[in-house]
């Protein structure tokens, strides 16, 4: 890394500088907790060895710095599981509402909520690239989240989610059952090349639009590209250009082929990307229960809580890190 930033042609050009400074941040956030970590462990030997005689006042002290160290210790284990090839990318994650109707979209959106304010809480930069709205929410939308690791972070999220709660939109206030899909894809760095070709696929324009439109600009400048091999559909409307729109969809569609053709080749599900299932019963991977008791359960891990609220607000870092464990396991 330092011999790319030495040489003369680092500032030409002629090196993705960008690139260079992604990879060293990435290595700077990798190193220094376990750096502050290992001198916190250092200080609990030193301060053992200076009280150890001390009684009852200096080993509540002591507890209370190896209870801060295990709180630190604790987002750099989760780390440790990240070694997937594509784990310290960026991520394109879409939310399909499925079966349902009202409830659907409705829980389309909440699901979208979640994922923005476990951003926020993450410091991440979110993007809304394309969003479709409905009556009771959202039919679909793509987000692109960029920080350290949102790709290996987020990508056991993709799957089905299953809600259960009295229905808003049911005036005889029955409980009702309703499905969204998520969708997890790694954004692709820009040397790695995937050619298409004019004749393989189809480029639409379009006038951005929703019922609602607070996530995206009105424009005449949405692009939808249709891949015609794989069947692969992407769009992107939020950008304030025509010409950005089309940029970022292009990326958007290099992600998903790379996807495609590395799971053709080896066949192996799950391989970058998570296989679509049908947005319906029976799929799911994670369900969340309002009614008749609160309870959020991932299916595949057995890891659950009863915090409902908490986790519609972000705090979903306990089902990511059964998740990783799960998959090192498996």
């Amino acid at each position: 890394m330092e011999d790319e930033i030495a040489l003369p042609t680092f500032w030409d050009g002629e090196i993705d500088t960008q690139q260079v400074f992604k990879k060293l941040t990435i290595l700077k956030e990798s190193y220094e907790p376990w750096y502050q970590i290992m001198n916190q462990i250092k200080d609990i030997n030193e301060f053992i060895e200076l009280y150890k005689d001390e009684g009852d006042d200096a080993a509540s002290d002591l507890v209370e710095q190896i209870n801060i160290l295990e709180k630190n210790f604790e987002p750099l284990k989760v780390s440790t599981l990240l070694n997937g090839k594509f784990d310290n990318n960026d991520v394109f994650l879409t939310v399909h509402s499925g079966s349902g109707g009202d409830d659907a979209s409705d829980w389309a959106n909440i699901l979208l909520r979640m994922y923005l304010r476990w951003c926020e809480k993450k410091g991440y930069k979110q993007n809304i690239i394309d969003i479709q709205e409905d009556v009771g929410g959202i039919k679909s939308c793509t987000v692109q989240i960029s920080g350290p690791h949102a790709f290996g972070y987020l990508k056991g999220e993709a799957g089905v989610h299953r809600l259960v709660r009295i229905s808003p939109f049911d005036s005889q206030k029955r409980r009702h059952t309703s499905f969204s899909s998520v969708y997890a894809s790694p954004v692709m760095d820009d040397d790695i090349e995937i050619e298409i070709k004019p004749e393989d696929y189809r480029l639409d324009t379009y006038r951005a639009g929703g019922a609602g439109g607070q996530h995206v600009n009105k424009t005449d400048s949405a692009v939808r590209i249709t891949h015609y091999a794989s069947g692969i559909v992407v769009q992107c409307q939020n950008e304030r250009s025509q010409h950005m729109n089309k940029e970022l969809a292009f990326k958007m569609l290099r992600s998903k082929l790379y996807e495609y053709y590395e799971n053709e080749r080896e066949k192996e599900h799950q391989s970058n990307a998570i296989a679509k299932k049908e947005i319906t019963w029976g799929s799911q991977i994670r369900s969340y229960v309002f009614q008749p008791y609160t309870m959020v359960k991932d299916h595949r891990t057995g890891y659950q809580t009863g915090s409902v609220n908490s986790v519609m607000d972000g705090d979903i870092d306990g089902f990511i890190q059964s998740y990783l464990q799960w998959l090192q396991e498996e």
